[in-house]
C-alpha cells in the first residue's frame, strides 16, 4: 500500500461447492450457517462505526481451486477438499497446541499433505504456482459497490483475518482497493487464529472503539458464530447458502449479497 499504508497487521471451477463445504465441516466440525437469503435480527446496539471483513468476504477463493483443476483433472476435486480442509484443521490444531505457525505456512503444509492423501505429484513449480495464487485474489463482483457506499456514508472498513499481513495486502494490491480499506488486521499479530478471543480483540486493539461498534462480516459460519460469542454485532455473507451452525450463535444479518449488508447498516 502507498497513501493508505496498511498497519501490521476466470472463470469458477466445476466443483461442487456444497459437496466441497460439507466434506470440510465433517473434518473440522465447522464451516458456514443459514438457510434464506437474507435474514435480519436485529439485536445489535449503538451505531455501526466500522465493519471488519474476513478476508473471503471480499476475497473470491475459487481462482485458487479453479488453477488446481485445471493442473490435476483427475484428482483436482479431492485435492481440493483436503487441501481446504487441512488448511483450518492445521491452524487449530497448532493453536491448542500451542505450536503455532501463520496461515501461509499452514496452507502450504496443507497442500503438500493433500498432495500426499490423494497421489498428486506435486512439483515445487506446481506448489510454487498454487501457493502464489493465494496472492492474486480479485474481489467477489459485488463488492465495490458495496465498498465505495460505506465508504460514503462514513464507514470505516478493515479486515480482520486469519490470512497474513502479506497475504491480504498482496490481493488488496492486486485487486486495485487500497483506497478503501483503512488498515488490515491479521490474527498472525497475536500469533493465534480466530476463533479465539484473542483473534478478534485485536479489532477493538486496532480501531480503538468500543465492541458494539465494530460489525464483523464473516465468509464461513463458524467465523460469524466465534463472533458472536466474542460479542460482535455479526453479519454473515453466507454466500454458499450453507446451514446455520448449532453453535448458539446466531448472526445478526445474513445474506449472499454485498448490498444487503450496506442495507442492514443503514438501518
Amino acid at each position: 500500500m502507498e497513501k493508505n499504508k496498511v498497519i501490521d497487521q476466470v472463470n469458477k471451477p466445476s466443483i461442487d461447492r456444497r459437496k466441497f463445504i460439507v466434506t470440510t465441516a465433517s473434518a473440522i466440525a465447522a464451516t458456514t450457517l443459514a438457510t434464506s437469503p437474507l435474514n435480519l435480527f436485529f439485536t445489535r446496539t449503538g451505531q455501526i462505526k466500522a465493519v471488519a471483513f474476513d478476508a473471503f468476504a471480499i476475497f473470491d477463493p475459487w481462482p485458487v481451486f479453479a488453477l488446481v483443476e485445471r493442473m490435476f483433472s483427475e484428482n483436482g476435486k479431492k485435492l481440493n477438499n483436503v487441501w481446504r480442509t487441512k488448511q483450518f484443521e492445521y491452524s487449530w490444531l497448532r493453536t491448542a497446541g500451542n505450536k503455532y505457525k501463520n496461515f501461509w505456512e499452514v496452507t502450504e503444509d496443507a497442500l503438500i499433505y493433500a498432495a500426499m492423501e490423494t497421489d498428486v505429484a506435486l512439483s515445487n513449480q506446481n506448489k510454487k504456482e498454487l501457493m502464489e495464487q493465494y496472492l492474486k485474489l480479485n474481489t467477489w463482483a459485488d463488492v465495490l459497490p458495496a465498498l465505495e457506499a460505506l465508504k460514503q456514508n462514513g464507514i470505516r472498513l478493515s479486515f480482520l483475518s486469519n490470512m497474513t499481513s502479506e497475504m491480504l495486502n498482496s490481493s488488496i494490491h492486486y485487486s486495485k482497493t487500497e483506497n478503501y480499506f483503512e488498515c488490515v488486521i491479521s490474527t498472525d499479530n497475536a500469533k493465534t487464529y480466530k476463533p479465539s478471543p484473542i483473534a478478534y480483540q485485536l479489532g477493538i486493539d486496532t480501531l480503538k472503539l468500543k465492541k458494539e461498534e465494530i460489525l464483523f462480516v464473516a465468509f464461513a459460519g463458524w467465523d460469524a458464530s466465534g463472533a458472536k460469542w466474542f460479542g460482535y454485532p455479526t453479519f454473515w455473507l453466507n454466500r454458499l447458502s450453507t446451514p446455520t451452525e448449532e453453535l448458539n450463535a446466531k448472526p445478526d444479518g445474513i445474506s449472499k449479497k454485498m448490498n444487503d449488508l450496506v442495507n442492514f447498516i443503514k438501518h
